[in-house]
């Protein structure tokens, strides 16, 4: 029988058989879920998702192949610096005082005569970039960034501007749910296993579940109702939505009085948006749009309208999300049992936060290279817009960026039109990538520092909002195979040759003890699950309580800050134009078996999964001759191809799209088990890093068309 040791200290009995267990946090994707690592002899030998969590023991594929990361040595093995030209992957080896020194000493020089204003700095999010910030800010950099551009940002911002809160501070209560509306959010293959846990949990309960999607995924499959759309039309259908909402007086009229702000406009705004309207703009029957808004008023206020996750699609995405909340609103699911209960922080249970990391340093007063908050006044600050700041870097304005590190995030392979964004880079004088695996990125920076895997470091500690908010951490689960250290053994490295002495911790123990000084937590606490929970039971809110941070108090139809920004805060549709004769709209989205380009050199993914089709549309592949499973070049609209990839012909993808799996297409010579297999789908986006959605800031990756030939045909 295995001994649990949660500490990481070992009973008699455990240290015979060799074994513990370790309460942890997975890393191999955004959504770090609770683990236990089984470590026998000072290696990880099974990896399960902690039992004493909602994951209830489950993990996803990915998480469970951390160990073949862990051991896999096509990875960065110890610190490199280049040697040859950018791209050129030619490297020395250095050891990890020589590779911080040499960062440092660059650092120095750059910020000597540009400013600390002049380092950029993107990852991917998440729970623990308290550590990225303070970094910056000891640096006196305003220039903090993340991936959002290309994933988050246009649901973040369409939250701000109904809410006056950001996307993470509801929660989706799907176990009370009674009708979970998922557009553009596929629960069940883009996993997280707690929410895909939860969703399953009440369907059994008897939730209806209704998917809004371009094709028939895993997720669809589940559904009650499935409404394939036209591409780019998701707007229509939302709209015709809350115009049965309204004109059928279905809408929770107690609670849009007491909360909604400029229902009038609202009205007016979706008068002609009849279910008649969108069949003809969406492709679904009108009847079936009329039958979902009846449903979901009967429902209501227990229904929950996803406004999605990955959401960096289309023009006008931001507006597609924003229509979601609204939808929300109308059926009193904010704020509300069974809906969108608002999530709570330390405070709201009567218990202090952790310290921050980041206000070691003050906050710098200078503006952002981006543009966010000041060019661009609607946008949240946080963090920014990472394709905006490589503007900044080309053209100097409004000052010069001369130093880029990217942890853990490869925008290269993330966003569109890699060669413009190389040309954008030429102006840096650093380019440094923190990562665990290579990326086309980490192949084309000045320095590799590689990132110990989430088994072999240690994090932060973090705080997760909820009903019950909770502090958790992850511990290191063994000692790493590689040369290969910890993100706060490398920024805290970092800092103490910089002169941040405030951030030169020498121990993790050090950083813990001092988050939780101000929390009556200690590290003990941690020991019997892994997490801390701050409440007892789940504190739901009162609707006399509920209050938004919006200027007026209520949900806002109508977003001052929008306004003031020129952007209007009720879009009237634009139909998407169709492609042109012979061409698709390029769609892409995620798997279960992978995360984004990270996963798919994997040992143990890559032999589940070790290249993406083309998903083509029954009667168009007739058109074109094509058979299931024939081999295709996919070219982009100048011309170009991008590669090859099997066909799968199937009438569950409308016949407007191409779909693929992203993150393929790998061409790094040192990664052998994903080199050459499939297509990349951001090599069909020329010209793409330019276009976003300029209300939402989102990219808008999915604004491309695309054809396919016969592999044989290029001949």
């Amino acid at each position: 029988m295995l001994n649990q040791i949660s500490n990481g200290r070992q009973t008699p009995e455990a240290a015979m058989a060799g074994r513990q267990q370790v309460y942890s946090v997975c890393g191999m994707c955004s959504v770090r879920c609770p683990i236990v690592v089984e470590v026998e002899d000072g290696k990880a030998v099974r990896i399960e998702g902690n039992p004493k969590s909602p994951l209830k023991g489950s993990l996803c594929a990915r998480g469970a192949a951390g160990i073949a990361l862990e051991m896999d040595t096509e990875r960065p093995q110890r610190p490199l610096i280049r040697v040859g030209e950018r791209g050129e992957g030619t490297w020395r080896e250095a050891s990890w005082d020589e590779a911080l020194d040499y960062v440092a000493g660059k650092l120095k020089d750059i910020t000597a005569a540009h400013g600390g204003r002049s380092v950029l700095f993107s990852d991917r999010g998440g729970p623990f970039v308290d550590l990225h910030q303070a970094f910056m800010r000891g640096l006196g950099s305003p220039n903090y960034c993340n991936h959002d551009s290309a994933c988050a940002r246009n649901v973040q911002h369409a939250a701000k501007s109904v809410m006056g809160i950001g996307r993470k501070e509801v929660v989706y209560d799907y176990r009370n749910c009674k009708h979970l509306v998922l557009q553009t959010r596929n629960i069940l293959e883009a996993i997280n296993v707690a929410e895909a846990n939860a969703v399953l949990d009440g369907m059994e309960k008897g939730c209806k579940l209704s998917v809004v999607d371009i094709r028939a995924t895993y997720t669809a499959g589940k559904a009650d109702n499935f409404y394939m759309v036209r591409p780019g039309s998701d707007l229509a259908f939302n709209l015709a939505v809350i115009h049965v909402l309204i004109n059928e007086g279905l809408y929770n009229k107690p609670y849009v009085e007491a909360h909604v702000q400029d229902l009038d406009a609202l009205a007016r705004h979706v008068a002609t948006c009849t279910p008649q309207w969108a069949e003809g703009e969406t492709g679904v029957p009108a009847a079936a749009i009329t039958a979902l808004a009846r449903q979901l008023a009967e429902a209501a206020p227990n229904v929950i309208w996803h406004p999605g996750w990955m959401v960096a699609r289309y023009d006008d995405s931001f507006h597609v999300c924003r229509t979601a909340y609204i939808i929300n609103a109308l059926l009193g699911s904010i704020g509300a049992k069974g809906g969108l209960p608002i999530a709570n922080k330390p405070g709201d249970v009567g218990r202090k936060g952790l310290k921050k990391l980041v206000d070691l340093y003050p906050a710098p007063e200078e503006k952002r290279a981006d543009g966010v908050g000041w060019r661009h006044t609607q946008f949240d600050g946080g963090p920014g817009l990472i394709n905006l700041a490589y503007d900044a870097i080309a053209t100097g304005d409004p000052y010069p960026v001369k130093a880029y590190i990217c942890y853990r995030h490869d925008p290269l392979m993330a966003m569109p039109d890699a060669e413009a964004m190389k040309r954008k880079w030429e102006g840096l004088d650093l380019l440094v990538s923190v990562t665990f695996s290579w990326s086309d990125t980490a192949w084309h920076s000045d320095v590799v520092l590689p990132l110990s895997t989430y088994l072999s470091r240690e994090s932060i500690i973090a705080s997760k909002g909820g009903l019950k908010p909770q502090f958790f951490v992850r511990k290191r689960a063994m000692q790493p195979t590689l040369d290969t250290k910890a993100d706060w053994e490398i920024l805290c490295g970092l800092a103490r040759r910089l002169g941040m002495d405030k951030l030169a911790f020498d121990r993790i123990e050090d950083i813990w003890e001092y988050q939780l000084q101000p929390t009556g937590v200690t590290m003990a606490d941690f020991d019997a699950k892994g997490f801390v929970e701050l409440c007892d039971a789940p504190r739901y809110r009162e609707d006399a309580e509920l209050k938004f941070a919006t200027s007026s108090g209520k949900l806002e139809m109508i977003s001052p800050k929008w306004t003031k920004a020129g952007e209007p805060s009720l879009r009237p549709y634009a139909a998407p134009p169709a492609p042109p004769q012979g061409m698709f709209r390029i769609a892409f989205g995620r798997t279960a078996l992978h995360t984004q380009g990270h996963t798919v050199n994997n040992p143990l993914l890559a032999e589940q999964m070790p290249t993406n089709v083309a998903w083509i549309n029954t009667a168009r592949a007739a058109e074109l001759g094509i058979a299931d499973g024939e081999l295709l070049e996919v070219l982009d609209a100048r011309g170009t191809a991008a590669g090859r990839i099997r066909a799968f012909v199937t009438d569950f993808v409308h016949p407007e799209a191409l779909f693929m799996v992203h993150g393929f297409g790998h061409r790094l010579p040192v990664e052998s088990r994903a080199r050459g297999k499939g297509v990349a789908d951001q090599d069909l986006m020329p010209g793409g890093l330019e276009r976003y959605d300029r209300a939402g800031g989102g990219i808008s990756m999915q604004e491309h068309f695309v054809a396919v030939r016969k592999a044989a045909a290029r001949a």
